[in-house]
């Protein structure tokens, strides 16, 4: 893996990372606060998520663009499941989000 999440997202608890994987783009909410975390690794694992592309997006651009579907998944995160998938549909991520506006990528490869 290369990389972290921004100091400057450090501030709230949630996350909001746009992940490129072998199956299609995904928008996440995550309460962990790195990628370098086990626990949320072995949760995308679990789910088929072993190598993927990440960016971060701005916590308050993914609420913006997403409005009431955002606070639907935000208000269902609890400590005991820490990750929502906020979109799958790729082509709407791309369409709401410019590279412009996300973090550095962040890549990761599980065995």
């Amino acid at each position: 893996m290369t990389g972290e999440f921004s100091p400057i997202a450090k501030e709230d608890p949630m996350k909001s990372l746009l992940l490129l994987t072998a199956s299609g783009p995904l928008l996440i909410l995550t309460s962990h606060e790195s990628l370098r975390d086990q626990k949320l690794l072995e949760v995308l694992k679990h789910k088929g998520i072993g190598k993927f592309v990440a960016f971060e997006v701005p916590l308050s651009l993914a609420k913006e663009r997403y409005g009431g579907h955002f606070q639907a998944a935000e208000s269902n995160l609890h400590e005991t499941d820490d990750l929502r998938i906020l979109d799958f549909n790729g082509q709407r991520v791309f369409q709401l989000f410019r590279f412009d506006e996300l973090g550095s990528p962040i890549l990761q490869e599980q065995p």
